[in-house]
């Protein structure tokens, strides 16, 4: 597998539905949201956008570094925008959906996305320190 063309793909389209949401978000849930709600999904938009940008790069960096650090980090900060970003998303919109029984459920997710992303930047950060000629 070509994981450069993949990381470079999923960071387009994660930045470009990053862009889309946080327009939802602005425009449309603004009027229907509690602020802390908002907040959530406003802090959903922006991990996921950092992390889409982090994807961009890394599908650069694999061009020249054939690591499995630089797999595991861009798989590992995919992993990270679903799950940490997703979960935000879903939780802010829950109680407003009729889904509030759902918390006990999808709240212990958030926390793994962000292990997801620190195993993702200190996997690059690893690689980083290693000898590439």
């Amino acid at each position: 597998m070509q994981y450069h063309k993949l990381f470079i793909t999923l960071g387009a389209l994660f930045a470009m539905t990053a862009v889309i949401l946080g327009a939802f978000g602005a425009h449309f849930l603004k009027a229907h949201l509690p602020a802390e709600d908002l907040a959530n999904f406003k802090t959903g938009v922006n991990y996921q956008f950092y992390h889409a940008l982090g994807l961009l790069a890394l599908g650069l960096i694999r061009r020249r570094w054939h690591t499995n650090f630089i797999k595991w980090s861009g798989l590992l900060m995919a992993a990270g925008i679903v799950f940490f970003s997703g979960s935000l998303y879903f939780l802010a919109i829950m109680d407003t959906a009729g889904l509030g029984a759902a918390a006990a459920i999808v709240g212990p997710i958030t926390p793994l996305g962000g292990l997801c992303f620190i195993a993702a930047w200190g996997l690059l950060f690893l690689e980083s320190l290693r000898s590439h000629k």
